[in-house]
């Protein structure tokens, strides 16, 4: 017999136990079970789940009323809802009387108001082999192209051969999208020899995160059941960026449905350490762009996917303000907390790219009419700068929890390999401070009066849980079908056992950690009342990262400086593509591999927040090193 939704809520509701756990809980059970009937049972589990007591003479009348179809299931499920299709609720990060700044009159929005100057490459020779140019900047390169001193097709030659050359040791590209690149390429050359020149990106070779759909190539979510899946449409970041006239060159990986660095070819290295991952799930963007085999990328950001790989790749990375950069054509991990944004080799290059894909489309309905202009000479002197004062004064402490009673063999693995990487992960933690520390000092000779600040108190650990119910909603025929066994690594730790278990959430829970969201937001407005940008380290006790992709707010993620040849050996697991074969490295750090700083700004003050990178790269050069590959 199926069971109606709506009737059961009700039922719930006349006897009590409308804003309780227990109704989404228990028709999730049922659900579960494929069972014909509730019973007292299901109900005590249930309970038991939501943390409520109900009394035997409280089962005995519910069964009653609880015993009806479940006809408003089957019904919804019929509907078969692409991932695409987002629900009727829009999120929005901008607290009450707050909106973003309007354009000025007249300006042309979509050119940079200022560049830097032109970069000195722009006046040497250019080498024989164009491989001495792998890893110049987007706006080295483009003044380049724009002068005709190289052309966009040698240029898109060379970085393909590139891919190709380090695919096998890196495993970041999932498809070169060869003959399209090529054309493009050919007819960005006789644009410009045409004296029409489309702006700083024109000719220039990038690859996208395979969450983004192009025609005529696989869309593959780097997921185990989607390596043929075809999306008939460009992504509306495609559409822009070919409308700026930059080459796309590849389609590059992400761990299997943007979780972490392993996708169903393996996992992506990082060049700087090939034994180790590149850290997810912009795995793909953040290495080839490292690598010197792409000029930029595209990659995207829920919880961390470009801070994580942007650091551990020793790139710049630029996560937007939530609500700038239409996701239309992407794929949808979570409709409230998904962002797509730059991997370039420093933040003018992600301001570059900035300029080309911002603003709504009409589409994407959570899209803000906000503007983004790039000035390189904006005076950053006159912003008020705060910093977060205990991630750079407090040890960073990560204890391991306690381990269940009742765990699992797998569980007791995973606990037993944590507890032996744990001391490894402290000295390194311990030993990254100094690049923290030493940042600080850069920036009060550059002049800047820090202003510590603090993130506000809320329970960020539970309100995270946004983006994995969110993606039990957007991945629910997965978890119905039982393809979601497909997935490469389907573990306990993975996607489907998070689907799984997000199945028993109740709505009521789910709607109160949205609630508290508001109350973050509104507490972060205030924080950023005092300042308009805040320096802080990358991974600290704040939990920053968390923090403000659950309020919206922009961050941009900078090279720190290298670690050497002392820094602390971090575990490593020999390497190898085989499924469930398990991780290539644990954690971050080890000798020689990069350290990162973050810039967090106000909601659609993205152009303020680059700028004050910017200027720090200027002094530092952390953003020109590069790995030493063979």
């Amino acid at each position: 017999m199926a069971f109606d939704r709506r009737q059961f809520l009700n039922s719930c509701s006349r006897i009590g136990f409308a804003s309780t756990l227990l109704p989404g809980v228990l028709y999730s059970i049922a659900a579960e079970a494929e069972a014909t009937r509730i019973t007292a049972a299901m109900i005590d589990n249930a309970a038991a789940i939501a943390g409520i007591p109900i009394e035997p003479g409280q089962k005995a009348a519910m069964l009653s009323l609880l015993n009806t179809n479940r006809e408003g299931f089957d019904e919804l499920r019929a509907l078969n809802i692409a991932n695409s299709v987002p629900p009727a609720i829009i999120f929005d990060p901008m607290p009450p009387g707050q909106e973003p700044a309007p354009p000025p009159p007249g300006a042309d929005l979509r050119k940079p108001l200022h560049l830097s100057p032109a970069p000195a490459i722009a006046s040497k020779a250019v080498p024989p082999d164009l491989n001495e140019l792998a890893f110049a900047t987007a706006r080295e390169l483009g003044e380049l192209v724009r002068t005709k001193k190289v052309s966009s097709l040698d240029l898109t030659q060379m970085y393909i051969a590139r891919l190709r050359k380090y695919a096998p040791q890196l495993y970041f590209v999932i498809t070169v999208t060869e003959e399209r690149a090529l054309a493009q390429a050919k007819e960005a050359d006789k644009e410009i020899a045409a004296g029409k020149y489309r702006g700083p990106l024109h000719g220039l070779p990038w690859g996208g995160k395979d969450l983004l759909a192009v025609k005529g190539y696989p869309t593959t979510w780097g997921a185990g059941g989607f390596e043929t899946q075809m999306i008939d449409e460009d992504a509306t970041v495609v559409q822009r960026l070919d409308a700026a006239g930059a080459v796309l060159i590849a389609k590059l990986t992400l761990g299997a449905l943007a979780m972490g660095d392993k996708w169903f070819g393996g996992q992506t290295r990082n060049p700087w350490n090939t034994t180790q991952g590149s850290s997810g799930s912009s795995a793909g963007p953040a290495s080839a762009t490292s690598a010197g085999c792409v000029v930029f990328s595209i990659g995207s950001e829920t919880g961390g996917s470009i801070s994580g790989p942007s650091t551990r790749c020793g790139v710049t990375g630029f996560r937007p303000t939530y609500g700038f950069v239409p996701r239309t054509g992407a794929m949808t991990l979570s409709w409230s907390m998904d962002k797509l944004g730059p991997i370039c080799r420093s933040v003018e290059d992600c301001a570059l790219v900035m300029q080309a894909i911002w603003g709504p489309d009409g589409q994407d309905q959570a899209c803000r009419d906000a503007f983004f202009q790039w000035n390189a000479a904006f005076d950053w002197k006159k912003l008020r700068i705060g910093y977060l004062k205990d991630d750079f004064e407090k040890p960073w402490e990560q204890p391991v929890p306690p381990l269940a009673s009742d765990a699992s063999a797998e569980e007791k693995t995973a606990y037993e390999r944590r507890l032996k990487a744990e001391p490894a992960q402290r000295a390194s933690r311990e030993y990254d401070r100094k690049f923290d520390l030493a940042a600080l000092d850069v920036l009060k000779k550059m002049g800047v009066q820090l202003i510590p600040v603090e993130i506000p108190k809320f329970p960020y650990d539970v309100m995270r849980s946004t983006y994995t119910i969110e993606g039990a909603a957007a991945f629910d025929d997965l978890t119905l079908t039982g393809r979601d066994k497909l997935l490469y690594d389907a573990s306990q730790s993975t996607w489907p056992n998070a689907f799984r278990a997000e199945r028993f959430y109740p709505a009521v829970e789910y709607i109160q950690i949205q609630r508290a969201r508001t109350l973050a937001i509104r507490a972060m407005a205030k924080v950023f009342d005092q300042v308009d940008v805040i320096v802080t380290t990358t991974t600290g006790p704040s939990g920053q990262v968390t923090v403000t992709n659950l309020t919206g707010h922009p961050a941009v993620i900078v090279p720190n400086g290298l670690r050497g040849p002392d820094a602390p050996q971090t575990p490593a697991i020999a390497a190898t593509t085989a499924p469930g074969a398990g991780s290539l490295g644990s954690g971050g750090g080890g000798p020689n591999t990069p350290v990162s700083l973050t810039f967090l700004g106000g909601l659609y003050k993205d152009a303020q927040t680059c700028a004050l990178a910017h200027a720090y790269q200027q002094v530092t050069d952390f953003h020109k090193m590069h790995p030493p590959l063979s």
